[in-house]
C-alpha cells in the first residue's frame, strides 16, 4: 500500500509503515505539506490494525533541516505544526505504536526534535544532531530543550543547547541516543532490520509495554506498578495472550493476530 502527498511518501510493507520526508531539494525542511503529510500517515498507522510499527526517514542526503525558513518568512509558520501533532505533525502526537527514526544524514533544529519524538533511532555515521536555534536568537521550541536531557547526559545536552553546535552520530551513540550506528547508506536497511526484530513479538504486548514505559517516567514505583498490572489485565482479554504460551508449548512460532 502506498499513499501520501508529494512532500511525504507513505508505504506499508508487511506490518511496517514507512514515512519518507520527500523534499530533498529543500533538505526535507518542514512546511505545511510535510506537517499535514506526516499527520495523515500517523493517522493511517494508528487506525490500521495490520500496521504494528513504523519508520520515518528522509529522501536525499539530509534527514531533516528543521523548519522551512522560506515558509516562516512568508508568514506560513502556523502551517509547520498541526493541532494534534505539533511541529511536523509529530513532536507532540499521541501514538500507541513504536516509531523508529532512520537518519542517513544530518537532523538539525526541528529535525533533531522529530528524532527525539521517536521511540528508537538508527543513524549512519553521516548523521549529525543539534539544536542551533540560539545562533539565530531562537529557542528549540519543539521539544529539544526538555527531550535532549532525557537521552543525553545533562552536561552534554546543555552544551548542545547553549552552543548550538551539533553532535556526531558516533558521539550520540556513545551516550545512548542512537540505538544502531551504521555505515552511510545503510540507515534504512538497519531500521528495517530493527523493525523486524520488534514485529516478531506480540503487537499488543509491544504497545502496552511502550505505553507503560512512557507513562511511568517520573512516577513512583507503586503508581508505575499499577500501570503494569493494568496492562497485563488488558492483555489477558486478548486472543494473543493465549497464543503466546500455546505456541511455546507446541514448539512453534506464534501466530499473532493483534487482537
Amino acid at each position: 500500500m502506498s499513499e501520501g502527498n508529494e512532500a511525504v511518501e507513505f508505504v506499508v510493507d508487511g506490518h511496517v509503515g514507512l514515512i519518507t520526508l520527500n523534499r530533498p531539494d529543500a533538505r526535507n525542511a518542514v512546511n505545511s505539506d510535510v506537517a499535514s503529510g506526516v499527520e495523515a500517515a500517523l493517522d493511517t498507522i494508528e487506525a490500521d490494525e495490520n500496521i504494528w510499527l513504523s519508520i520515518i526517514t528522509g529522501n536525499g542526503p539530509v534527514f531533516c533541516a528543521g523548519a522551512d525558513l522560506k515558509a516562516v518568512a512568508s508568514g506560513d509558520a502556523r502551517g509547520l505544526s498541526t493541532e494534534r501533532g505539533g511541529f511536523g505533525g509529530l513532536v507532540m502526537r499521541e501514538r500507541t505504536k513504536p516509531l523508529i527514526a532512520a537518519c542517513d544524514g544530518p537532523a538539525l533544529a526541528g529535525g533533531t526534535e522529530i528524532v527525539l519524538a521517536c521511540d528508537l533511532v538508527v543513524a549512519s555515521t553521516a548523521a549529525r544532531f543539534g539544536v542551533p536555534e540560539v545562533k539565530r536568537s531562537l529557542v528549540a521550541a519543539a521539544g529539544g530543550l526538555f527531550r535532549l536531557p532525557q537521552v543525553l547526559p545533562r552536561n552534554i545536552a546543555t552544551e548542545l543547547i547553549l552552543t548550538g553546535d551539533p553532535i556526531s552520530a558516533e558521539r550520540a551513540a556513545d551516550f545512548g541516543m542512537v540505538n544502531v550506528l551504521c555505515e552511510p547508506g545503510q540507515a534504512l536497511t538497519e531500521a528495517r532490520a530493527l523493525a523486524e526484530r520488534i514485529a516478531v513479538n506480540a503487537p499488543l504486548a509491544v504497545r502496552e509495554s511502550l505505553a507503560v514505559m512512557k507513562g511511568a517516567v517520573g512516577e513512583d514505583d507503586a503508581t508505575a506498578m499499577a500501570r503494569s498490572n493494568d496492562a497485563i489485565r488488558r492483555l489477558a482479554k486478548t486472543d494473543d495472550y493465549a497464543e503466546g504460551p500455546q505456541a511455546f508449548i507446541e514448539k512453534r512460532p506464534p501466530e499473532w493476530k493483534g487482537r
